[in-house]
Parts: C-alpha cells; sequence; structure tokens
C-alpha cells in the first residue's frame, strides 16, 4: 500500500461511513451473509467499501446480540424540526426564487429564507438553524459577482489584447546587475 492510501486508509477508519442508518444496516447485514457464505473478512470488507475492523466488529456482534446487534441505532440528539417533506417543500419555494416571494432583489438571504420557513411551514428558526438546514439539503452560499449594468463585453474583448499590454507595469530592469554569494 502507497503512502497516499495509507493516509486515506487511516482517515476513513475512523470516520463513520457515509449513508442513511437503514443502508448502513443493509450493509452490514450483507457483510454478515457474506461471511456465512465462507467468505474472508478482508475480501468482505473490500466488496463492500468498509474497513476490516468494522467487519471484524460486526462479526464478533453477531453471535452475541444476533441479527438485533446489527440493526441501526437511532439517530443521537434532538430530532429535525422539519420533515423530509418539508425540506423538499422548502427547496422548491427556494427554487422559486425571492421575487416570487414578494422580495425587491432576487438574493437570498438567511433572514428572508427564515421568514419563508416560518411563513409556509410554520418552523421557526434561528439564522444559523437555516444555514445548517440549507447545508442539508445541499444548497451552499453563492454572492453575486458586482459587474457594472453598462458593461460591454465586445469593448473588453477588444481593448484587453490591444491596449491591456501597453499600460500594464512591468518590474523595472535593474541597471547595474550585481552579483553575489
Amino acid at each position: 500500500m502507497d503512502k497516499e492510501n495509507r493516509r486515506d486508509a487511516s482517515i476513513s477508519s475512523c470516520m463513520r461511513t457515509a449513508g442513511k442508518p437503514e443502508e448502513l444496516e443493509c450493509q452490514r447485514r450483507q457483510a454478515l451473509a457474506l461471511l456465512e457464505a465462507g467468505h474472508r473478512p478482508g475480501e468482505v470488507a473490500r466488496r463492500l467499501g468498509v474497513s476490516p475492523g468494522a467487519v471484524s466488529r460486526w462479526k464478533k456482534t453477531s453471535p452475541r446480540a444476533g441479527r438485533e446487534g446489527l440493526r441501526a441505532k437511532p439517530h443521537p440528539g434532538p430530532r429535525p424540526k422539519l420533515t423530509d417533506s418539508q425540506c423538499r417543500t422548502l427547496e422548491e419555494l427556494l427554487r422559486k426564487g425571492p421575487l416570487a416571494h414578494g422580495y425587491a432583489t432576487n438574493w437570498w438571504t438567511l433572514k428572508r429564507i427564515a421568514a419563508l420557513i416560518e411563513k409556509h411551514l410554520g418552523v421557526r428558526y434561528s439564522l444559523s438553524g437555516v444555514w445548517h438546514v440549507l447545508r442539508g439539503i445541499g444548497w451552499s452560499c453563492q454572492k453575486p459577482e458586482g459587474r457594472a449594468r453598462e458593461r460591454d463585453e465586445e469593448v473588453i474583448a477588444r481593448w484587453r489584447p490591444r491596449d491591456w499590454p501597453r499600460i500594464k507595469k512591468s518590474p523595472p530592469e535593474p541597471a547595474n546587475p550585481r552579483f553575489s554569494r
């Protein structure tokens, strides 16, 4: 195993596998079925894209707790305020744009989205809570580019190769180059 793969393996071995709890439970059951079919733990790990240590843990859990030991665990912490269908509704509302919701500009802000969630879904969020909801549905912060309305791309395309090299400052050439140690 080369250095890069060792580093990736060491990082991934301490991180939770991505996926919903039900998907991960299915993966654990697949691993157990492969082990019962006579496959080696290393081979099972490669097939399922998990660490050999995880397969070993699942194998040890099975005789003690049976298949119940491989079940998905409830998510720790408070339940989300928005259901999956409300998140889909929120995304549809956001896709319509701020103008469709009566705002003067076409920019979403956390404050506007918080108001939208409260008005349409009946749930109150702090601004940081709105940020977490947006990240959860795959939205990210986008800052619009500030460009003049009068910008003329054709004029810029002609100006850049003709005038810019003449205007651009270059470092001055040394008058008397000196050599030193």
